[in-house]
């Protein structure tokens, strides 16, 4: 079974390896150590935690969607056309870009700079394993 150092694992997490400590520490992860004395965490229990952690409510108060894979970020940018517009998100290590028209983009008050989040619904999603 792979195991994963703190440092891989909170990369893996989308947090900073200090988060993962603490969570370790705290015995919210369990590890072990190797041979060399680093803290290890085995691959199906990363695998639960992830999920586990990846429960929380992503849906604020009042707003309903069907669309569960939820990334809050930050504008990072914003080119607007005279219909469409691109905007792109930065949400923890993921870059994501999204087309949408301009008046969307103005209603929502999307500039670099603001809290959005990008939902995500697809028909297909490719897995690529490292």
């Amino acid at each position: 079974m792979q195991s994963y150092t703190i440092g891989r694992a909170a990369r893996l997490l989308g947090v900073s390896p200090d988060t993962a400590r603490r969570w370790a520490d705290a015995g919210r992860i369990a590890t072990h150590r190797d041979e060399n004395g680093r803290r290890l965490i085995d691959g199906r229990d990363l695998a639960a935690f992830a999920v586990e952690n990846g429960r929380g409510d992503t849906v604020e108060e009042g707003s309903y969607t069907s669309a569960r894979n939820a990334f809050p970020g930050i504008v990072t940018a914003v080119t607007l056309g005279d219909v469409a517009a691109q905007v792109e998100i930065q949400a923890g290590p993921h870059r994501l870009v999204s087309l949408l028209t301009r008046e969307a983009v103005e209603e929502l008050g999307l500039e670099v700079g603001a809290e959005a989040t990008a939902r995500v619904k697809a028909t297909s999603v490719h897995i690529d394993r490292a």
